[in-house]
């Protein structure tokens, strides 16, 4: 793969008028509880009402975000897309604490490296990262993602925003059912 024929696949399903965008960090116990609802929350909701879209909110206290987060960015670019990122991320959520440090600081990966955590992650989702992980210019899509945050007032995951705008009244411990009932009712 070269820096010119690679494209990140954009992290969004559905294609309704109304948007809803959540913004998870890979290793966050509450975002990965959020990403374990939204299959159901677009099912619930409707593919023809809702756009959802997945962003990145990598965050340095959880030491490996970065690198997690390139993988999964990385994934985007291969067969399958959005689809095979979607399935490092259910890997990367099965398996939160082979890529996270104990309070932060500490713990068993405090031995690993970035290429540790790439092979942990390729073990765990079946898909081969390293060749993607490696593109020069992958860090465009990754500062996209920074940038769209910071730019919208995004600074804790998960946040969930609804065209455009922050629902603070939405977190990951509330039902499917609560996410959808939270959406504005637009006439067809």
């Amino acid at each position: 793969m070269t820096e010119t024929n690679w494209r990140a696949d954009p992290l969004v399903w559905g294609h309704g008028d109304l948007t809803f965008e959540v913004f998870l960090e890979p290793t966050c116990p509450f975002s990965v509880r959020a990403f374990g609802k939204l299959d159901d929350f677009l099912a619930e909701a409707g593919a023809d009402r809702v756009t959802m879209k997945i962003r990145l909110q990598s965050q340095p206290w959880h030491m490996f975000s970065g690198v997690l987060t390139r993988c999964i960015l990385a994934a985007s670019t291969l067969d399958g897309g959005r689809e095979t990122a979607k399935r490092v991320m259910a890997a990367i959520g099965a398996h939160r604490e082979a890529f996270e440090f104990e309070h932060h600081a500490g713990g068993p990966n405090m031995n690993a490296t970035p290429n540790d955590i790439i092979a942990r992650l390729e073990r765990y989702s079946g898909v081969a990262l390293h060749a993607a992980f490696a593109i020069p210019d992958l860090d465009r899509a990754i500062k996209w993602h920074c940038q769209y945050a910071r730019q919208n007032g995004v600074h804790v995951s998960p946040t969930f925003m609804v065209d455009g705008l922050i629902q603070n009244d939405i977190g990951s411990g509330d039902s499917v059912a609560d996410w959808v009932a939270k959406l504005p009712n637009r006439a067809a």
